[in-house]
């Protein structure tokens, strides 16, 4: 008999498997350690699972045990309880557990005593460990020293000890399930990582056979390999015959130093990558440890290659660290690149953010990438060969064809300049030589470069310099060996004009026969053009004498014609500045002068330029009119032009005769002028002088006569000129005094209307306010003797309650109550509305200002709250659209000192205006919102105020707006304004206030009228 379970010691152990559980998912671990754990705690002499197999008709065997040192280990027992399946087997798979304090006592069969036996089992407890529905095993405790009675709190222990186990065996189950599952999908994606990788390879190999351009096949390769391996560089090594070498191609991610860029300035990395590695590469490849270890791999023997994942563990050199350093790389695979079995360079991937183990795929993608790049080396080289062979065969074949288009070219022109430059240029381009040049004899047989063609860094030669002959001699093997010049003659006729030179400057140069002969040929049709040339000359020069009199005849008729044009145009305008305009022009144009102007006199004979048209190249002189003497024109009173004298001077350098005239021309440097009088009727009016600088220049009798004319003409045009100035003064003044008139006329009417207006609306005020005062004094009497009345009534009915039955007949048709309840709302109402005519007929006072007409002292907002209470009726709801809304945003404004009658004036024009803009907008259905007015006032800078009336409605447009103020203009309907209101607001605004008046609108977006007067102002 053992004492119970203690419940701490029974928590203690039943936590610590439920800890391992969530600590460890080993099902080996958690069984191992709670056998131990739970034999000690039960203090049994052995603890075992035991595990089914199902599926072998409930055989098993003991998977885990811990048991005392001096029973057997039941591990080693294969067992096969046949009765098991009828006696415990269903019992089991229910959850139930099975307890026996002695197997000799207890209701069992024959056959499982026996097996109990074998394990020297004397009393136990199987709880069944459960998969979740499915029986997995038994956790069986063995008391083998004797029977056993088992308390209920050990029962209840081992039971839950036996669920547990049956969780973690769920646990390890999905645990199972998921790493199948993860070495599937591991599997699936190395399949598909094989397959990418032989895609890519594929693909890479593809780009590098598409082209046989060996700059793109590096550039794409490069960037491809840097992409696919995500490296941080990927470079193309190029050596020299010494093994010495530079970067030829390079892809390299961002923040990383170019090495084709930095070589230049960075002599190290031109060095070799490593002086052993480049000779260990340019031997037979030999296999290395990597091989070995891989068996192989996938790489054949004589593909050469190496592999660093990190060159600080790597044994290098010191100095081939620096190296290293210098491409800043940490890991790096170099692939040598063979051309025809020969070392040509090196394909390198670096990894410089740290060490990298590269992989086999990788290594083998890089393999099969180099030998693609030397095949396509292979590749390139063979295709050079054959387009240098075919450049070769072409290049004869394109001499001829060009020495066809050259003889073509010099035959299709006749210019000797076009022929040269022909010439040169395309003997530069045919025998790609670095300057070709044309040199001419001179009749002492010295010499000029007339033509040269170059490359672009050769400096002209075109300039006279003597030449030293020297003829191009053979040398054994039949070529010219001379580099300097290449001497052909041109001949013209049986004459030697001069030489075709060619020269190489830069390296000797062996000419070819066939270039001497291209040289020779060009140079015999150059003398055959010179000499057509030559012809083309002498024919032209005839030509051009004929041309000569030909132009000189047309140009006299189309001065005369032009001379009609301008005293046309003359005519037709009436305005001085564009006649003066006009004949300076043209006069310019006819006479082919620099400089035309006009100088006008004023009336002491002093005078002033007026106008002047000049060439672009020069620029109007102010300084010109100092330049004349005044004292001269005022003692002469205009000199021998007032006799119609003109001034012809061919050249100023010989003016000896008129040295009253030397400061007109000093300052305008001018060589030769002619000046004509202008007169004005019988009056010296002006002058006008045309100018030729530079040169002298002998003026022709046509060129006086026309100056002559055209001086005579804008005389005529000046007097037109001031009549028409006249009568358009005369037409203005009286235009001005029309207007006034008008003004005067409106004003006068819109007065006697407003005053009329004014009288009629103090009348009515005056006939309304005597009945509405007697009214108004009588009500609080009404009010008294009603109720005087309704207390007697009421005292009557205290005293005779029941009255006789005609008074109560006679009080039921009167509905005395009624009367009592209605009579006093009635009187009030009536007080109301006395109070509500006496207000009407303040604001009416108000309005009218009959009895202040002359300035004073106001409040404006009593003015507008009098006009907007007038127009009232017209801010009500009609049939067809809403109330107008008044939005008054009063600021705090002072008394104002105005004509008061006159600004309520301006206030209910703006307001009528307003309303007719709302009430047209809401019928053409312009707006859809509520029609609103909004009145602002404030005191603004400098004492004066600001009054701004806004409305929602139609507006104006812009066209229009800059007439409104305009008498009798009117945007309204006919019929419905007289155009007005604002003419008059205007004035009384702007005239009799010294204010502003302002309309500041949109079309469609409504209307403001802003106005401005002073605080206080002197009376107007």
């Amino acid at each position: 008999m053992t004492s119970p379970l203690s419940h701490s010691d029974k928590q203690k152990t039943l936590s610590g498997v439920i800890s391992r559980m969530r600590e460890s998912l080993d099902i080996d671990t958690i069984f191992k350690t709670t056998v131990t754990e739970v034999r000690q705690l039960l203090n049994t002499d052995r603890v075992g699972v035991f595990r089914f197999y199902p599926n072998l008709g409930w055989e098993g065997k003991f998977i885990y045990e811990n048991v005392a040192q001096e029973w057997n280990s039941a591990l080693k027992a294969q067992l096969h309880d046949h009765c098991f399946a009828g006696e415990f087997a269903g019992l089991y798979q229910q959850g139930r557990i099975n307890v026996t304090e002695d197997i000799y006592q207890a209701d069992m069969s024959k056959c499982h005593i026996q097996m109990l036996e074998a394990f020297q089992v004397r009393a136990n407890i199987a709880s069944p460990l459960m998969k979740g529905k499915d029986l997995w095993g038994l956790l069986c405790i063995h008391q083998c020293s004797g029977p056993r009675q088992w308390n209920t709190s050990e029962i209840e222990f081992v039971q839950l000890i036996a669920e547990h186990l049956g969780v973690a065996l769920q646990q390890a189950d999905y645990l199972e399930q998921v790493k199948i599952k993860s070495a599937q999908l591991a599997e699936a994606k190395a399949r598909e990582k094989a397959a990418e990788w032989q895609k890519t390879i594929a693909i890479t190999v593809e780009k590098i056979r598409q082209t046989l351009d060996i700059e793109i096949i590096f550039r794409t390769s490069t960037a491809e390999i840097r992409k696919l391996l995500n490296a941080d560089r990927v470079a193309i090594y190029r050596f020299n015959p010494d093994w010495s070498g530079e970067f030829a191609f390079e892809s390299v991610g961002d923040g990383w130093t170019s090495l084709v860029g930095q070589q230049s300035q960075q002599p190290k990395i031109r060095e070799n990558i490593s002086e052993c590695t480049v000779k260990d590469l340019a031997k037979i490849p030999e296999i290395d440890t990597y091989l070995q270890n891989t068996a192989g791999g996938r790489f054949t023997r004589g593909e050469v290659y190496r592999i660093c994942n990190d060159i600080y563990n790597a044994d290098f050199s010191e100095c081939y660290l620096k190296v290293l350093e210098t491409y800043q790389a940490k890991a790096y695979v170099i692939i040598a690149i063979y051309q025809n079995q020969t070392l040509w360079g090196l394909l390198a991937v670096y990894q410089n953010t740290g060490t990298r183990v590269w992989q086999e795929d990788e290594v083998y993608l890089l393999t099969q990438v180099g030998a693609q790049l030397g095949v396509a080396l292979q590749q390139a080289e063979f295709l050079q060969q054959m387009q240098r062979q075919a450049a070769e065969i072409s290049k004869a074949a394109e001499r001829q064809k060009a020495l066809a288009n050259t003889v073509e070219k010099i035959r299709q022109s006749l210019d000797i300049d076009t022929i040269f430059k022909t010439t040169t240029q395309e003997v530069l381009q045919l025998l790609k030589v670095e300057r070709v040049a044309i040199y001419r004899f001179d009749s002492d047989w010295n010499g000029e470069f007339v033509a040269d063609s170059i490359v672009d860094d050769q400096t002209p030669v075109v300039k006279p310099q003597p030449i030293t002959e020297r003829l191009p001699s053979l040398d054994q093997q039949g070529k010219y060996t001379q580099n300097e010049v290449f001497v052909p003659i041109i001949a013209q006729g049986e004459k030697l004009w001069g030489l075709l030179v060619a020269y190489q400057n830069s390296q000797p140069r062996y000419w070819q026969e066939e270039e001497i002969n291209l040289l020779t040929q060009i140079g015999v049709q150059l003398g055959v053009a010179l000499q057509q040339a030559e012809s083309l000359q002498q024919v032209k020069n005839q030509a051009k004498k004929l041309s000569q009199a030909a132009k000189r005849e047309r140009k006299a008729a189309q001065r005369e014609k032009t001379l009609a044009a301008t005293v046309e145009k003359i005519r037709q305008s009436l305005d001085i500045d564009t006649i003066f305009k006009a004949t300076t022009q043209e006069v310019q144009r006819l006479l082919e002068v620099d400089r035309v102007t006009i100088y006008r006199f004023n009336a002491d004979w002093s005078g002033e330029f007026v106008a002047e048209s000049l060439t672009p190249s020069l620029t109007s002189e102010p300084e010109i009119l100092p330049m004349i003497t005044d004292e001269y024109w005022q003692s002469t009173q205009g000199s021998d032009f007032a006799n119609g004298k003109i001034l012809v001077i061919p050249d100023t350098a010989q003016i000896n005769s008129h040295q009253n005239y030397i400061p007109l021309t000093t300052s305008t440097l001018t060589r030769a002028l002619m000046i004509v009088p202008i007169f004005q009727g019988e009056k010296l009016w002006g002058l006008l002088s045309a100018y030729h600088n530079i040169t002298p220049r002998n003026w022709q009798e046509d060129e006086i006569d026309l100056l002559v004319q055209i001086g005579t003409q804008l005389g005529v045009g000046i007097q037109q000129a001031e009549l028409l100035e006249q009568t358009q003064r005369q037409k203005e003044a009286i235009a001005h005094t029309l207007k006034e008139l008008k003004q005067a006329q409106s004003q006068l009417i819109q007065s006697e209307k407003m005053a009329g207006l004014g009288q009629l609306v103090a009348g009515i005020a005056h006939e309304i306010n005597n009945p509405i005062t007697f009214i108004d004094g009588n009500i609080c009497h009404i009010n008294e003797h009603t109720a005087n009345l309704f207390k007697l009534l009421r005292f009557y009915q205290q005293k005779y309650p029941q009255a006789e039955d005609e008074i109560e007949k006679l009080a039921a048709e009167l509905d005395l109550d009624f009367i009592v309840d209605d009579l006093p709302k009635i009187l009030t109402s009536i007080s109301m509305g006395a109070d509500r005519i006496s207000k009407l007929v303040l604001s009416l006072r108000i309005f009218s200002r009959l009895d202040e007409s002359g300035i004073k002292y106001v409040d404006l907002h009593e003015g507008i709250d009098s006009t907007l209470l007038i127009l009232k009726h017209r801010l009500r709801p009609q049939s067809d659209f809403f109330a107008i809304e008044v939005v008054k945003e009063y600021g705090d404004l002072p008394q104002v000192l105005c004509y008061a009658s006159q600004m309520n004036q301006v206030f209910m024009n703006i307001f009528n205006n307003a309303i007719d803009s709302l009430e047209e907008a809401l019928a053409d259905q312009i707006i859809t919102t509520k029609p609103k007015i909004c009145i602002h006032t404030e005191v603004i800078a400098q004492n004066r105020i600001l009054i701004r009336i806004i409305d929602n409605g139609c507006g104006v447009p812009d066209n229009l707006r800059s007439r409104i103020f305009e008498p009798f203009f009117t945007t309204k309907q006919p019929g419905k304004g007289t155009g007005l209101g604002l003419s008059i607001s205007y004035q009384i605004i702007v005239e009799k206030h010294g204010g502003k008046i302002e309309c500041i609108s949109e079309f469609g977006k409504g209307c403001e009228i802003a106005l401005e007067i002073p605080i206080k102002q002197s009376v107007h």
